[in-house]
C-alpha cells in the first residue's frame, strides 16, 4: 500500500506518519518509510539523534543511479540524462519492491529499528545553501516521484510518505500515486483550508482522501473540523504525553501510547487496508503517462533534447504481476 501524509506546515503531519510507521512495526510488517518534505523532521520522529538524521543518503544526490538502475534495458530510454521525474517504467525496465534489496536501497536507504523490527528510511534531502537561487526543491522530491512510478507494491506492504507541506505535491503528478492520502487538520481555518485545496485538485483524479483532524481538544473542535471536512473526516487526535516524551527525544515504549491514539492509528490502517481492492493499473499508469507528457512538453524536452513522449511504452501497465530486467 502507498500511504501519504500531507498538511499545511505545522499540522502534525510528521508526527502522525512517524506514529504509523511504529503501529506498523509493531505488527512486523514490511514498511519504507520517505521523508519527501525537504524540512526534514521524520528521521528524528522515528527516533534517530541529530547526527544519525543528518548522515542519511540524500535520494536528490543519488539521481543518476536512481535513472541507471531503474532504466534496466528498456529501449525507449536513450540514456539516463534524458530520464525525468515523470518517467514511466516500460518493457526492460527495472522495478521495485517493498521487500527486496537492490542497488537503489543499497545506495538511498538506512534501516532503522523500532519495536523489534526495521523499516527502511529513505529521505530526499535537505535543500542546501547550495541550491539557493540555481535548484528548486522539485528537484530534490523527484527522485522520490521516480522511484513511485517504478514501485510495485503487494497487500500487507506499506510505503509510508511524509509529503511536502501544504499543497506543493500538485506541481507534480507524485499526488496520484497513492492508493490513500491522509490530509493531517488542525480545526482552524487554515488547518483545513489545505483540505479544500487537496480535494478540490484531486477531484478528477480518483484520489482516496481522508482528514485526520490533530489537536482536538474538545467536543467545538470536532463539530467545527465534521462540519468543514463532512465525511471525510477518518479520526481525529488531541494531546499525547507520550508524543510530548518522542518531542523531547525519550520516547516510552510503543505500547504505552495512549488507548484512544492506538484506536485512531488501527482506522488509518484498516482504511489504507480497504483501498487495496480498488485498485485499478490501468489508470494508474495512465495518470502516470498523462503527467509524464505534460511535464515533457512543459520543460523535459528542452531540457533533455529529445522527445520525452517515446519514451511511454503504450502496452505496459504497472502491476503486482509485471516482471522486472534483470
Amino acid at each position: 500500500m502507498k500511504i501519504a501524509f500531507v498538511g499545511k506546515g505545522g499540522s502534525g503531519k510528521t508526527t502522525l506518519s512517524s506514529l504509523f510507521v511504529r503501529h506498523l512495526a509493531a505488527a512486523s510488517a514490511p514498511v519504507v518509510a520517505v521523508d519527501a518534505d525537504i524540512n526534514q523532521h521524520l528521521g528524528a520522529a522515528l527516533g534517530l539523534d541529530e547526527a544519525e538524521a543528518a548522515a542519511l543518503p540524500a535520494m536528490g544526490d543519488r539521481l543518476p543511479l536512481i535513472k541507471e538502475y531503474l532504466r534496466g534495458s528498456n529501449p525507449r530510454i536513450a540514456s539516463a540524462e534524458t530520464m525525468i521525474k515523470t518517467t514511466p517504467p516500460g518493457e526492460g525496465s527495472r522495478l521495485l519492491r517493498v521487500r527486496e534489496d537492490n542497488p537503489v536501497y543499497d545506495a538511498c536507504a538506512r534501516p532503522v529499528e523500532l519495536e523489534g523490527t526495521a523499516v527502511r528510511l529513505m529521505v530526499t534531502g535537505p535543500f542546501t545553501e547550495a541550491d539557493l537561487g540555481v535548484a528548486c526543491y522539485h528537484s530534490k522530491t523527484g527522485a522520490v516521484e521516480l522511484c513511485l512510478n517504478h514501485l510495485v507494491d503487494g497487500r500487507d506492504e506499506y510505503v509510508v510518505v511524509d509529503m511536502t507541506a501544504g499543497s506543493d505535491s500538485f506541481a507534480s503528478g507524485m499526488f496520484t500515486r497513492f492508493d490513500i492520502t491522509f490530509l493531517v487538520a488542525e480545526p482552524t481555518r487554515k488547518g483545513v483550508s489545505v483540505y479544500r485545496q487537496y480535494k478540490e485538485y484531486a477531484r478528477d483524479f480518483g484520489v482516496v482522501l481522508k482528514v485526520v483532524g490533530n489537536k482536538v481538544q474538545g467536543p467545538d473542535d470536532l463539530d467545527f473540523l465534521r462540519a468543514e471536512v463532512g465525511e471525510d473526516l477518518l479520526v481525529s487526535v488531541g494531546h499525547s504525553d507520550w508524543v510530548r516524551a518522542m518531542e523531547k527525544g525519550r520516547p516510552p515504549r510503543f505500547e504505552l501510547l495512549e488507548d484512544a491514539n492506538h484506536r485512531a492509528l488501527r482506522a488509518l490502517r484498516i482504511a489504507a487496508d480497504a483501498t487495496y481492492d480498488l485498485r485499478d493499473a490501468e489508470r494508474y499508469t495512465r495518470q502516470m503517462v498523462h503527467f509524464h507528457l505534460k511535464n515533457a512538453h512543459a520543460w523535459g524536452n528542452a531540457r533533455t533534447g529529445a522527445d520525452l513522449a517515446a519514451q511511454v511504452d503504450p502496452g505496459f501497465v504497472l502491476g503486482g504481476g509485471v516482471g522486472a530486467a534483470v
